[in-house]
């Protein structure tokens, strides 16, 4: 189960300490349900990942499945548009959570930035308190899904 709240932020927090660095590229082979592919690039190398999430907002079920490359690869070319890139980096918060942003699209005209904490539980969740940095909670509203990012910006509004 992932158990998450989402914010939109404009920048990347200053002051907190960077836990991981990373390019991400992600692309989905089905929206509903949502069944993605990611390639997650750091110094240390990159891993492949397929995924499948059910439905919810702030709690849903969430399968991962790592993959060779050769996979994620025949897997890609199943996509019918270009992957999205975020820049990814994961902050230690101060209550010991980590925050993880993302730059989505930089450059583009749909370019946008958000934060996402994960939890426990729903109870940890619901209890959270987010700083200033995270004013603009849009955890309950799935038009800020990734999912339904790439309908838009990637299909012309035509959902999978």
């Amino acid at each position: 189960m992932e158990i998450e709240r989402k914010f939109l932020v404009e920048k990347f927090p200053e002051g907190l300490p960077l836990l991981k660095e990373a390019v991400v590229y992600q692309g989905y082979l089905c929206t509903r349900p949502t069944v993605r592919i990611r390639s997650t690039e750091t110094p240390q190398g990159t891993c492949y990942v397929l995924c499948f999430k059910g439905k919810g907002t702030i709690a849903r079920q969430e399968i991962e499945m790592d993959l060779t490359k050769e996979q994620f690869l025949q897997l890609k070319d199943l996509l019918p548009a270009p992957m999205i890139r975020k820049d990814y980096k994961v902050y230690a918060l101060p209550d010991g959570h980590k925050l993880e942003c993302s730059l989505v699209d930089k450059g583009s005209a749909s370019e946008f930035m958000f934060a996402e904490v994960e939890f426990d539980t729903l109870e940890e969740a619901e209890a959270f308190v987010p700083c200033e940095y995270l004013s603009h909670e849009v955890t309950a509203d799935p038009s800020w899904s990734m999912g339904s990012y790439w309908e838009k910006y990637r299909l012309g509004g035509k959902g999978k």
